[in-house]
């Protein structure tokens, strides 16, 4: 089951009080309010779904994991936590934007990004710090100091199914037969990737590539002669001779949901080129 993978700085920096399975609401500009939520009672394996809840207007917007050219990237400090680690964080699949030739990939209006602790303390406590861009007519770092028990007695229905609904827009490893994805060649002159699509399966206007945060960003899927290719440009200047081999997660839309796939990027060749023509 696909839920099963599963700031003007703010005015005050002063925890919030705790309620249970979730935390006051704490404003971060004008209209736009964070908590932190909590699905309740530990799973077989001591972990618990956590998630930070941003209530916006539908014109503000936040970032994704690769927030892009102008975006503002999320930071998360559990340091002050008692007895509980973060083991993951979920990105459900972003809208991309563009604005006078900028890339972003991004989240509007209300949005949930869920977490998953590993809790070795039942008894212990979550502390988070969270800095995200919030942006409307102008972006600004926000932060928040949010705070909630590691575990309730109960589940939290409400909450719970906040983060399992956002955990189903969560993209996951590709399960439903042939990848839809074939090979992903660096282009020669070092411009774009070239990524063998099945559009048949999937919507390759979706499609988003992403490596480790520090990697290179890439852009909006442009078509190619081919039917089957696809090319997604390289934003900014990189050295290209350090993408060879590199590690790529492509994420893509599908009538079943999102998924997405890994692939190991392959020098390109002349005859990639032509092929194009």
């Amino acid at each position: 089951m696909r839920v099963s993978i599963v700031l003007a700085i703010a005015s005050s920096l002063v925890a919030a009080p705790v309620l249970a399975g979730e935390s006051a609401w704490q404003e971060l500009a004008p209209g736009v309010s964070v908590r932190l939520i909590s699905a309740g009672a530990l799973d077989a394996e001591g972990k618990a779904l956590f998630a930070l809840e941003i209530d916006m207007p539908e014109d503000t917007r936040t970032y994704w994991r690769v927030p892009g050219e102008t975006g503002l990237p999320l930071e998360l400090n559990f340091a002050g936590s008692k007895g509980v680690s973060l083991n993951g964080q979920f990105w459900p699949f972003p809208e991309r934007e563009q604005v006078s030739g900028y890339l972003d990939y991004v989240y509007f209006g209300h949005t949930v990004l869920p977490l998953e602790l590993d809790v070795a303390d039942p008894d212990g406590m979550v502390a988070l710090e969270a800095t995200l861009g919030i942006c409307s007519d102008i972006c600004v770092p926000a932060q928040a100091r949010l705070s909630l028990p590691a575990t309730d007695p109960g589940s939290d229905r409400a909450n719970d199914l906040r983060i399992k609904q956002a955990l189903a827009n969560v993209p996951i490893p590709w399960d439903q037969g042939e990848e839809p994805i074939g090979a992903v060649h660096l282009m020669p002159d070092g411009s774009a990737l070239a990524v063998q699509v099945d559009q048949a399966v999937i919507d390759p206007d979706s499609l988003i590539a992403a490596a480790d945060p520090d990697g290179p960003l890439f852009g909006a899927p442009q078509k190619s002669p081919q039917d089957d290719i696809v090319l997604l440009p390289i934003l900014g200047k990189t050295d290209n001779s350090a993408l060879d081999d590199m590690e790529v997660e492509l994420s893509f839309m599908t009538p079943m949901g999102a998924y997405q796939v890994s692939r190991t990027l392959e020098a390109g060749t002349q005859a990639d080129v032509e092929a194009l023509d």
